[in-house]
């Protein structure tokens, strides 16, 4: 019981962090667009809906438990082309510059991994539809957004000199 209330309260706390990004990227389309485009990813519109779209839905994935192992993939993922494309060449912290710094994409990632490694816990709908996978299918899971994030960057990023 405790310790599916705090894989529920890791799983909201992480969910709501993905959705606010989400809902502000769906919200602001052009600025959005216009960003992406400024540092070196094509097809701006693209990369616009898979931000506002991807970030909501791994978000709900999350807060809900449903199919954990792949919402955390998603987060990996996300959180892997934020490093690779914005936040790998600041310092670690996020105050240490305007593209501001590596700490907050890796807590994320690692907070995504370690949720699908111990799956969802009791609270969650996968536990409701038996389908918790947790352990190492997990994490293989869950780490499978790094492949993705390389997939995306090697697409759609050329990086600005």
């Amino acid at each position: 019981m405790v310790e599916s209330a705090a894989l529920f309260a890791l799983r909201v706390c992480l969910g709501a962090v993905f959705i606010a990004h989400g809902w502000r990227h769906y919200r602001n389309r052009a600025k959005v667009m216009a960003w992406t485009g400024s540092i070196g990813f094509r097809s701006p519109r693209l990369q616009w809906l898979l931000m506002a779209v991807g970030e909501l839905g791994i978000g709900v994935g999350l807060i809900t438990g449903f199919l954990t192992p792949v919402a955390a993939a998603g987060a990996v993922a996300i959180t892997a082309v934020a490093y690779w494309t914005v936040h790998r060449r600041a310092g670690f912290f996020v105050t240490a510059s305007p593209d501001e710094g590596r700490e907050y994409v890796f807590v994320l990632a690692v907070a995504a991994v370690a949720v699908a490694t111990l799956g969802p816990g009791e609270w969650s709908v996968d536990h409701r539809l038996d389908w918790s996978l947790s352990g190492g299918g997990g994490a293989a899971i869950a780490a499978s957004g790094f492949a993705a994030a390389a997939l995306q960057v090697a697409l759609f990023f050329r990086a600005k000199p």
